[in-house]
C-alpha cells in the first residue's frame, strides 16, 4: 500500500519535471490526436512494467520487501490503466460515472491537456485531485 502511495507521488514529481522536462519529446505524443492504438508515450508503462516484474522476480522465493515494491508499483499501473487509458482518455468504451471524486479526475486530467505545450501543466498527478476541480454535479 505504501508502494502504491508513493507511486502517486512519484508520478506527479516524473510527470512535472522529466515528462513536461526532458522527456518531452516522447510525452508530446500523449497530447496529440492518436492515430493508432499506441503512442510513443507508452514506453513509460513498458518500462514500469520491466521494473516491476523484474524486482518481483527478483524477490519470488522470499517474498522480501522487492517483491512487495513490484507489486505496489504493478497496482498502480494496473489502476493506471484502468482509470487513466480506460475511464479518461477512453481507449476502450467502457464505462461512464457520474461519481464526484471521478469526475474530478477527469476535469483535472482535460485541463492538463488543454495545453498542446510543455509548458505549463497542471493536474499532473492521477488520483490526488485539487479542490478547485471538485464542483456540484447538475442534477
Amino acid at each position: 500500500m505504501l508502494t502504491f502511495i508513493g507511486m502517486e507521488a512519484l508520478s506527479w514529481l516524473m510527470h512535472k519535471y522529466l515528462f513536461h522536462g526532458p522527456l518531452w519529446f516522447i510525452h508530446k505524443t500523449h497530447h496529440q490526436k492518436r492515430s493508432g492504438w499506441f503512442e510513443l508515450n507508452d514506453v513509460f508503462s513498458v518500462l514500469f512494467a520491466a521494473i516491476a516484474l523484474g524486482l518481483m522476480y527478483a524477490g519470488r522465493q522470499t517474498f522480501g520487501a522487492g517483491f512487495w515494491i513490484g507489486l505496489g508499483i504493478s497496482l498502480y499501473g494496473i489502476s493506471y490503466f484502468i482509470f487513466h487509458d480506460w475511464f479518461i482518455h477512453n481507449r476502450f468504451k467502457a464505462f461512464k460515472s457520474n461519481n464526484r471524486y471521478l469526475s474530478a479526475i477527469r476535469r483535472a486530467h482535460k485541463a492538463h491537456h488543454k495545453s498542446m505545450h510543455k509548458k505549463p501543466a497542471e493536474g499532473l498527478g492521477l488520483w490526488w485531485v485539487s479542490k478547485k476541480y471538485f464542483r456540484k454535479t447538475q442534477q
